[in-house]
């Protein structure tokens, strides 16, 4: 199969050089690659109905044959339309077909075909709008459909699949030791194959899923054991006393029970003698900086240095201002290291760091930079950790000899299924609010209501307050939405007059986001018109309303990161979703922003709504990109795998032996390049 992966697409029959860049747009490049692009949904085609009692307004397969020659009617506008009268015997249907000649070769009087598609029915007759067909003589039993890019149909990547399953050796070997598959009943990898493309039987395509889905999960438990268990090298940055009882007293407010229990599960680790490798994960508002500011002081007090890594600039000067502002009261010397910093100024912070006068530097990306150097690098810390992959971790630590390694994200995950795919990281999680934190009331409005809600808005501002608006787009765009630019200019000359409206998107110059941000900030601005770049982090307690224009163009947890911006200081705080979409998914979304605030639920209902595939997309966390496996219905599969790679790993951790080096293979395939082998 690995050599499958070597052997170009555009070796297979049908596939020249113009549509093999088809087929690398689809990822697959390669043969070994296009066997594993799996079909997105299939065709029962095995047991069709008859014409009476196919079900109505649904796909469905039916076996009929073609009664009379098709009949070709022109119409206005240049159309022609063919239409073919089919029976089975017993019933007659209409089949219609547009502007598609071919139909008056293709199907034959007196032959007989299975047609799939949806059919209509009056008191009349039953027809069908143009369904796929095929002879019924060669029909097979499943059709697989492939997703597909303009020019590359489903049927030609069917073809290229078919091209590609006869190169595939009969004595081919197989990743998983015999004895698993064996014990735990899996099918071979070439009937696997086979089977997932071009299945004998819908029993068959289960079977084949069943087995896909376990390797694909085991593989990818290997990885992240293994990536977790590089962390279980002797430390050499062991923390000699736990200095949380001089920090707390530090802070403006009580540390919630949960904090105070984050902060020794980390202190355990980083006495331990080992690496810590946590993850924190806390709802909007649970107090993860805090948690993060009292490791930074434990790291500092015991002469270590500690870095913490924000995904936007505005993040990293928030993070470098409140921790400036906390720590320096203590001696800790702080310092911020951002893209958009002078030389001068980052020579300077530079020299600092590598001299050990900085303690604690705050920064973007920058701080992966190769001039980036540290005395003694003890703590890193990484916010919002969706934005950051493995690698850019993994590239962080380098600059220290193991150092204790934090991740903190505000996006929810159930916490058995956090376990299972966070692999590589321990787990710590923020279940309490801090007090004082309200409870934001959300509604969902249709754009008839705008200007009901701009008044609500006035109203709030008259009285002191300030107010975010969310647009998602920046150019003047697709599907009617108003640019950022041009809604804010609507808002201050029609709904908002007369008060100070500030905009601010991803394009803009760091220093420009950062003046605007600072006046909205310091209450100059009342409103601010944004796109999702103040999805995270940005702190403004005056900020009581957020509203949120095409609320249903945003995921939930996308959307309950944007409503987590406001609520944050004593006063009621009032979140308003704005959208006319009427598809049932968009209201369901909607109303459940409306129903709950529990960003736990929130994330639940947004996988089931989405999907892992968007949910746990690789562009959100780094993580391999899975092409079979359901990270939310496959958990009992997920569990298991992680059970039989423990297992595998306890006896041969480099996956050296003869039975496991295909493993080896399939996790270096997988994870490419985010660990070395």
């Amino acid at each position: 199969m690995s050599s499958l992966f070597e052997k170009k697409i555009q070796s297979l029959k049908g596939v020249g050089e113009k549509r093999s860049k088809l087929f690398i747009k689809l990822g697959s490049p390669t043969v070994g690659a296009l066997l594993r692009l799996y079909p997105r949904a299939y065709e029962d085609l095995s047991h069709p109905y008859s014409i009476l009692t196919a079900p109505l307004n649904e796909p469905c397969a039916v076996r009929a044959s073609v009664l009379e020659r098709p009949k070709e009617t022109r119409i206005r506008g240049g159309m022609t339309i063919y239409t073919v009268k089919v029976t089975d015997g017993a019933s007659d249907m209409i089949l219609t077909y547009f502007n598609n000649p071919y139909i008056m070769t293709l199907l034959k009087e007196n032959e007989e075909y299975i047609f799939y598609g949806k059919m209509n029915a009056n008191f009349l007759k039953r027809e069908m709008s143009a369904p796929e067909f095929t002879r019924a003589a060669v029909c097979p039993a499943v059709r697989p459909i492939y997703r597909q890019t303009q020019g590359l149909s489903s049927k030609m990547i069917e073809n290229a699949v078919k091209s590609a399953l006869e190169l595939l050796p009969d004595a081919m070997r197989d990743p998983i030791p015999e004895k698993i598959r064996l014990e735990y009943e899996m099918c071979h990898l070439h009937f696997a194959l086979k089977n997932i493309h071009l299945p004998d039987s819908m029993e068959s395509l289960d079977i084949a899923r069943k087995r896909l889905i376990f390797e694909e999960l085991l593989v990818l438990q290997l990885g992240l054991l293994r990536l977790k268990g590089r962390s279980r090298t002797v430390s050499h940055l062991k923390l000699i006393s736990d200095y949380s009882s001089q920090f707390y007293p530090l802070l403006p407010f009580e540390p919630t029970g949960a904090q105070r229990r984050a902060v020794n599960e980390a202190l355990v680790d980083m006495m331990s003698g080992y690496p810590m490798n946590r993850l924190i994960q806390g709802d909007v508002g649970s107090g993860k900086t805090a948690v993060a500011a009292a490791l930074c002081f434990c790291a500092v007090k015991c002469g270590m240095q500690a870095a913490l890594m924000a995904p936007t600039e505005i993040l990293a000067q928030q993070h470098y201002a409140s921790l400036k502002e906390l720590l320096s009261a203590a001696g800790i010397q702080v310092a911020l290291l951002t893209g958009s910093m002078t030389a001068a100024k980052k020579r300077e912070v530079l020299g600092a760091l590598q001299s050990g006068e900085v303690q604690l530097i705050i920064g973007t990306h920058a701080l992966l930079s190769e001039g980036v150097s540290f005395q003694r690098l003890g703590l890193i810390i990484t916010d919002e950790q969706h934005r950051f992959g493995v690698a850019q971790r993994a590239a962080l630590a380098s600059k220290g000899d193991h150092p204790h390694m934090l991740v903190m994200s505000a996006t929810p995950i159930p916490r058995t299924l956090a376990l299972m795919i966070y692999g590589d990281l321990d787990i710590s999680v923020l279940d309490e609010l801090p007090p004082g934190r309200q409870k934001i009331d959300t509604y969902a409005i249709t754009s008839e209501k705008r200007q009901r809600a701009f008044r609500f808005i006035k109203k709030h501002i008259d009285a002191g307050r300030q107010c975010y608006i969310i647009c998602p787009m920046i150019d003047e765009g697709q599907n009617d939405m108003a640019s950022v630019v041009q809604y804010a200019e609507q808002v201050r000359d029609e709904w908002l007059i007369g008060y100070p409206v500030g905009m601010l998107h991803g394009r803009m110059k760091p220093k420009e986001k950062e003046a605007v941000m600072a006046e909205f900030s310091q209450g100059r601005l009342s409103v601010l018109v944004s796109t999702t770049v103040v999805e995270v982090g940005v702190d403004v307690p005056n900020a009581v309303i957020m509203m949120i224009e095409n609320a249903e163009r945003y995921g939930l947890s996308q959307l309950h990161q944007l409503r987590g911006r406001v609520g944050r200081g004593k006063d009621k705080s009032t979140c308003i979703l704005i959208s006319d979409a009427q598809n049932e998914e968009a209201v369901t979304r909607l109303k459940a922003m409306c129903a709950t605030s529990d960003g736990f639920q929130i994330a639940d209902q947004d996988l089931k709504l989405r999907g892992p595939g968007d949910f746990f997309g690789q562009r959100q966390h780094g993580l391999p990109d899975l092409k079979i496996a359901d990270m939310l219905h496959d958990m009992s599969v997920l569990k298991q795998a992680q059970e039989i790679a423990r297992g595998i790993l306890n006896e041969d951790y480099e996956l050296e032996s003869d039975e496991h080096r295909g493993l080896r293979a399939e996790v270096k395939q997988l994870f490419d390049g985010m660990e070395s082998s």
